[in-house]
């Protein structure tokens, strides 16, 4: 069971966080346990992490700020083994190491800056940026799995269902300007198919035309040469 100022102070702790709140860092404790705090790392632009959401938990000694917090983190990230206590200076790995004046805050704020570094330590894995990358876009929908999560972080629970409703109306949109794109092609070869037939058919009117014009013409020739003939016969008589 906690002391009476363990719990004092992680109270005075937590109305500095929802008065002050630090930068990509929420903290909230569970509310069954004050001991056991779990927290949300946004990653950072310019890294492998940027666009996650890091979810993990905090849990206190009895006797804190006496004593350093273990710290581990949830959501699969690439840099640190999930549901394994991470090694930091402020972490219960290193004792010797605590400072009491060290808060939620400056364990969080310490926590996200050796995410964004590549030095080993225990707990720590090391993978490639595309796959911190991949895990970063994943991150998100992982989290909203865990009913805890969902019931301490309301906020990025409507984030998620807002990205899901905005990638179903791009889908929408997309399928239909290709629905529509499709529709204008049909239009098109419908409008074309017409002008086809009626060039052919114009091509075998005017052939037609040009054989009833040159069959006179024929006709007439060989008639004249039908006459020539006769008209010279008298003439070629002794």
């Amino acid at each position: 069971m906690a002391d009476k100022s363990c719990i004092k102070r992680l109270q005075t702790e937590y109305r500095a966080l929802c008065k002050e709140p630090v930068s990509h860092i929420v903290a909230r404790p569970s509310p069954s346990n004050i001991l056991e705090w779990h927290y949300v790392l946004e990653g950072s632009e310019g890294t492998p992490f940027a666009g996650g959401y890091y979810h993990g938990k905090i849990k206190f000694p009895p006797d804190y700020p006496y004593k350093p917090p273990g710290i581990s983190m949830i959501t699969p990230n690439g840099r640190f083994m999930a549901q394994k206590k991470i090694c930091l200076s402020m972490s219960d790995f290193h004792p010797e190491s605590w400072n009491p004046m060290w808060s939620v805050s400056s364990i969080l704020t310490g926590l996200l800056s050796f995410m964004m570094d590549n030095s080993p330590t225990t707990g720590s894995v090391n993978t490639t940026a595309a796959e911190k990358e991949r895990l970063a876009k994943a991150s998100l929908a992982f989290n909203c799995k865990d009913p805890k999560f969902r019931k301490l972080f309301p906020e990025y629970v409507e984030k998620y269902n807002q990205q899901q409703q905005q990638s179903e109306q791009l889908v929408v949109e997309h399928d239909s300007s290709r629905l529509s794109e499709e529709g204008e092609a049909r239009h098109l070869l419908e409008k074309v198919k017409p002008t086809e037939e009626n060039v052919k058919k114009g091509d075998t009117e005017d052939v037609k035309r040009n054989r009833k014009q040159s069959f006179p013409t024929w006709v007439m020739l060989l008639l004249f040469s039908i006459f020539g003939v006769l008209m010279a016969l008298p003439l070629l008589q002794p």
